[in-house]
């Protein structure tokens, strides 16, 4: 009881404050950093692809096997994008790209029912329009 008259005197002097976020503020950054700023946002639109994550079902050196399984998962999921890529010897089956790890765990996460043993990869070769394009999982 004896900390109820300082928490009332406390509280009433908040409540007298400006609200926040009422001020603008304004950060000027010094010239070689904006240059600096400029140059980093040039490049990066520049950039034709862009470093991601997919999830792989499969590996195998058998090419038949790949189409099988490639027919067999655009048939369960056909809004997931699934494509194959020659790594001698091995035909890898990748689905989704995703620019984070948890994004691409969560679709990881719906497949494993069907495809177990599935993993994340990371994948250096992803144009930022599939990035956009997988959103919707």
């Amino acid at each position: 009881m004896r900390y109820l008259p300082a928490l009332i005197v406390s509280l009433i002097s908040l409540l007298s404050l400006p609200a926040f976020g009422q001020r603008n503020i304004i950060i000027e950054a010094d010239k070689p950093i904006a240059q600096m700023m400029a140059r980093y946002a040039e490049i990066n639109k520049s950039k034709k692809l862009v470093e991601g994550w997919r999830v792989q079902i499969l590996a195998t050196p058998d090419r038949q096997r790949l189409e099988t399984v490639k027919q067999s998962f655009q048939y369960r999921y056909p809004n997931v994008p699934v494509d194959w890529e020659h790594a001698k010897p091995y035909y890898k089956l990748r689905a989704g790209a995703f620019s984070s790890k948890v994004e691409a765990m969560r679709l990881k996460y719906i497949l494993e029912k069907d495809y177990p043993g599935i993993y994340l990869v990371k994948d250096d070769q992803i144009t930022p329009r599939e990035l956009i394009s997988t959103g919707g999982y």
